[in-house]
């Protein structure tokens, strides 16, 4: 789970205070954990500070806090401040960057890119899918992404296009344009050769960082018409 830490503190030496965290970046090029980092000032004091520092995870944090030049540089800031700086500790429970970026490497890694393993950081174990063209409204379980993904691999070589992603909320929308050459069997249809085109929206929900619930919607009917299987 991605970790937030908040840093908060007063200081008059603020010029100071950069050329420290400036000095700290540099030592700990390739070391330390920390994935992005903002500092705010106060609009109604001058002198207040809050800094809010990104992690991959709580343990990562930990690793970057127990670093000898993360020591080091704390202590220099204390000296800085006036008073001693508070540290909060935030778990994320909600990022819509996150979650589209995480939308974002279902397709180009695990349906595209072939990484399977990919889709136990992805997708919860008790995700609910819910695809057209199954006879099941709802399927249960993440292994339903793990042979859709391997069944529409053997049967086409294909890339995704991802026109558009909206994210609102837990719920993440991709508007998506498909194009495959039918290379295996697909649906009882043997390979063709064929080049097709279709276009899609898929919508993830996730909860607690993970995909959660998925509906499928795309030409299905536009793709067997390609294939030569209707009129």
């Amino acid at each position: 789970m991605k970790f937030v830490q908040i840093v908060d503190y007063k200081t008059e030496r603020f010029d100071g205070m950069n050329q420290l965290m400036d000095r700290w970046v540099e030592q700990t090029k390739g070391k330390r954990t920390a994935t992005h980092s903002v500092i705010g000032k106060d609009r109604s004091d001058g002198s207040h500070f809050v800094e809010i520092v990104e992690f991959p995870s709580y343990e990562e944090a930990m690793k970057n806090s127990q670093l000898p030049e993360t020591d080091q540089i704390f202590q220099e800031m204390v000296a800085l401040c006036d008073g001693m700086p508070s540290f909060t500790d935030l778990d994320v429970v909600r990022d819509e960057q996150l979650n589209t970026a995480a939308s974002r490497r279902f397709f180009h890694e695990v349906a595209v890119g072939g990484n399977l393993d990919v889709i136990d950081e992805l997708f919860a174990a008790d995700y609910k899918d819910h695809d057209i063209m199954k006879e099941e409204e709802t399927v249960v379980g993440s292994d339903v992404i793990r042979s859709d993904v391997t069944g529409w691999r053997e049967a086409f070589d294909f890339t995704f296009n991802l026109d558009r992603q909206i994210a609102e909320g837990d719920d993440v929308v991709t508007l998506w344009t498909w194009v495959g050459t039918h290379r295996g069997t697909f649906m009882g249809i043997a390979p063709t050769g064929q080049q097709c085109k279709m276009t899609g929206t898929t919508v993830f929900r996730f909860h607690d960082g993970m995909i959660q619930e998925g509906w499928w919607h795309f030409d299905a009917v536009g793709l067997m018409r390609q294939l030569g299987a209707l009129g």
